[in-house]
């Protein structure tokens, strides 16, 4: 990969297969807001949208740097209710891309409530660790404290 935009189009034709899902998100970090860049969905979700990092599951994966599982978004805190209601998403599995400070996530949704089992969350965090070191030799600084 020569590019950031590569790198999102890789992520967005890989991401569905990945997880076996109904739809995926790229999500890159833009000062103290999520922006949704990319997504291969069953439906549109958020493409093109930024929401304050504190305030959406992608955020709180880049906050903690680590994976958020969510088998109901309707009973999870962490998931701003409102903005799922006019979608069809009831599960996620949203990863953190970048370290030590992650710069984006890569989410993975299902139409079904589902409860993402350990591979599928394994698989996800490998395509996000492959992204990680993408960035590292695009953007050395990106990626690196």
């Amino acid at each position: 990969m020569t590019s950031l935009d590569e790198m999102v189009s890789a992520l967005n034709a890989t991401g569905r297969e990945v997880a076996g899902s109904d739809g995926i998100a790229v999500v890159l970090r833009s000062g103290g807001f999520c922006h949704y860049v990319a997504e291969d969905a069953i439906m549109p979700l958020w493409r093109g949208s930024r929401f304050r990092l504190e305030e959406c599951i992608s955020g709180w994966a880049m906050l903690n740097g680590r994976a958020a599982v969510v088998p109901d978004v309707w009973s999870d805190l962490r998931v701003p209710v409102a903005v799922y209601k006019a979608s069809s998403v009831r599960s996620l599995v949203m990863t953190p891309i970048g370290t030590p400070i992650p710069v984006a996530a890569l989410g993975a949704y299902w139409c079904a409530s589902v409860e993402p089992d350990d591979g599928t969350v394994r698989r996800l965090q490998a395509l996000a660790d492959m992204a990680t070191e993408a960035l590292t030799r695009l953007q050395p600084s990106t990626c690196a404290a």
